[in-house]
């Protein structure tokens, strides 16, 4: 199976431009593509794996992948899928985020030898004369077709600053200069970027008279697509630091049902027909589906060492069998003791488990939590350093929050 038909197959093709020249490029490896990235944060997120991993594939297959990190952009900001405008950053923020983007990167995407680039549109973007770039770019926009666009129309009744307006054009700028400059023939994005990628098409064709393509990778159902990345309100990151291997394992152990084999076609790299013959797959064999995505998806972050461990450190969770040592540990001081003991609904406080004492008071009553196992119903439960020190000492709220707790 040629790369594009792969692409169909794992259900990563949405929309494109001219579908019988793209899959001619990708296939004959004659792709230069690039695929952006804001750098709106310090670390890329699990909302990134599917750019990621698509750009891993077509440079498998030959192709080139350029990175555009989006030292301009990220200073207007991308009003898709937004009801409110972005925080500002400043450049010292955003360089930082850059340079903390391209180390993530470097585990999927080899760029050695000239394989790939990675570039930054500051270089172009925040030098541009305003006024040449409103007669060179901007008389090639219709306002009423951008007005038209998903990502304006969303934004319409709650207020869309000037500043994020211009997203479009900056973003369209980019495959017009990355076209001129690097050789860059088509650009990849999810289908929320379809109406921007669309201007950049559209640009190199009236400025150049040449051809150009658009594609978009597309998103997973509503309850994982574009809420992937997110779990319980934070964000599931790429860096070990902000997300640690084990729970980055247990966010994909515990996608739903419905999700995991459409994760484990998009995401992972096992072969089609592996993943075809778990099409039937359901109860406890969707728990083992569920497993082999978090170790895979682990695997490619984190290495296969972490993800041993924290394969093992889920099975001594559920199932009693394995090694607890790598589970997430709150350390609680002794400083935290009230009469030499301390609360379950401190514990769950200081662990990180509840965002405040009401909230653990509330898991508490309702049933939601449990030590060692057991539930605990009373708020005024409270455990001696003894106690929390002389085995593993597990306190879990709900299904998917969980902390090994000591005190030093």
């Amino acid at each position: 199976m040629k790369i594009y038909e792969e692409l169909k197959a794992r259900g990563l093709i949405a929309q494109v431009t001219n579908e019988e020249e793209i899959r001619e490029l990708v296939n004959e490896g004659k792709a230069t593509f690039y695929i952006g990235f804001d750098c709106t944060a310090d670390s890329l997120t699990a909302g990134h794996f599917m750019a990621l991993t698509l750009m891993k594939r077509l440079q498998m297959a030959g192709n080139k992948p350029i990175a555009l990190i989006g030292g301009g952009t990220t200073m207007i900001g991308d009003p898709s899928g937004r009801t409110d405008m972005r925080k500002m950053l400043t450049k010292e923020d955003i360089d930082h985020n850059a340079a903390c983007f391209k180390r993530q990167m470097e585990k999927f995407i080899d760029f050695s030898d000239g394989k790939a680039m990675m570039i930054n549109n500051a270089d172009w973007l925040l030098n541009l004369n305003y006024v040449d770039l409103l007669r060179e770019v901007g008389a090639c926009f219709s306002v009423n077709n951008m007005l038209r666009a998903e990502c304006y129309k969303q934004r319409m009744e709650k207020g869309l600053s000037f500043l994020e307006f211009n997203y479009m054009i900056m973003q369209s700028y980019d495959f017009y200069y990355l076209y001129q400059h690097y050789g860059c023939n088509m650009q990849f994005g999810g289908d929320d970027q379809w109406s921007n990628m669309l201007g950049g098409t559209e640009l190199v064709r009236r400025k150049l008279g040449k051809d150009a393509h658009a594609m978009t990778i597309t998103l997973l159902t509503d309850s994982q697509g574009k809420k992937m990345g997110k779990t319980a309100g934070n964000a599931v990151w790429l860096d070990p630091n902000k997300t640690s291997p084990f729970d980055f394992y247990q966010y994909w152990r515990n996608v739903a049902d419905a999700d995991v084999l459409k994760c484990i076609r998009m995401l992972t790299f096992l072969p089609i027909e592996q993943i075809e013959a778990m099409s039937d797959w359901e109860g406890a064999q969707l728990n083992e589906a569920k497993d082999i995505l978090a170790y895979e998806l682990t695997n490619l972050v984190h290495g296969e060492e972490e993800a041993n461990k924290a394969r093992e450190a889920s099975k001594a969770l559920f199932s009693g069998a394995g090694n607890l040592d790598n589970m997430p540990t709150a350390e609680i001081s002794s400083a935290d003791l009230v009469n030499g003991t301390i609360t379950i609904v401190n514990i769950l406080s200081k662990a990180g488990l509840v965002p405040s004492n009401s909230e653990g008071r509330r898991a508490v009553e309702q049933g939601g939590v449990t030590v060692n196992g057991e539930k605990v119903t009373d708020v005024k439960k409270a455990y001696t350093p003894d106690e929390i020190n002389s085995s593993d000492f597990i306190v879990r709220r709900g299904k998917k929050s969980y902390a090994k707790i000591v005190i030093k």
